[in-house]
């Protein structure tokens, strides 16, 4: 099982169905907010889902094509953060997160994908990360703005919200870019 000490007051780790109702009422709770830039928070509505969602998680992680893990925060399940893919051929890995509306503003995202960089350049050697955020989602954008990442292009109706295309930005950061 994955689980990694972020700090004193995270730990980032896979969920388990134990999991599946806390992960569905920090979904509810943040449905308003999330759905602006998530195209499957209208497809989570109950337990089920968030066991299949689970079970997915496992399954990359088992395959080994995907890290997606819950972040706890001070002992809360508070967001999800995680190489949605990772492309072994050409070492590159793709993070996405959300975090529930309760536990922004702490720096608790920073943080995570700080720890998610640091593994996935020092111990699951990929040369690449790269993170894809909407192009007016501006909480999203300022996680690898912060982190140094460069601005690699404009993805022009790169994502399908519910009722129209955003247009995505991508970051990219190289292993030999990486000092934290």
């Amino acid at each position: 099982m994955f689980s990694f000490d972020v700090d004193g007051e995270i730990t980032l780790g896979l969920l388990d169905k134990r999991n599946a109702e806390e992960l569905l009422h920090l979904i509810n709770y943040s449905r308003d907010e999330l759905r602006e830039w998530l195209g499957w928070i209208d497809s989570t509505t109950t337990i089920h889902h968030s066991i299949q969602f689970i079970e997915a998680n496992w399954a990359i992680f088992e395959e080994r094509s995907g890290l997606i893990v819950g972040i706890f925060y001070r002992g809360r399940l508070a967001g999800m953060v995680g190489f949605n893919t990772i492309d072994w051929v050409n070492r590159i890995g793709i993070i996405g997160y959300w975090l529930g509306s309760p536990f922004q503003g702490y720096g608790i995202m920073t943080r995570s994908v700080t720890a998610m960089i640091d593994y996935g350049f020092n111990q699951l050697n990929l040369n690449r990360i790269e993170i894809r955020a909407g192009f007016e989602n501006v909480k999203s954008r300022a996680i690898p703005e912060r982190l140094g990442f460069q601005i690699e292009g404009r993805i022009r109706q790169g994502e399908w919200l519910y009722d129209h295309y955003v247009d995505l930005v991508l970051y990219g950061m190289l292993a030999s870019e990486w000092d934290y």
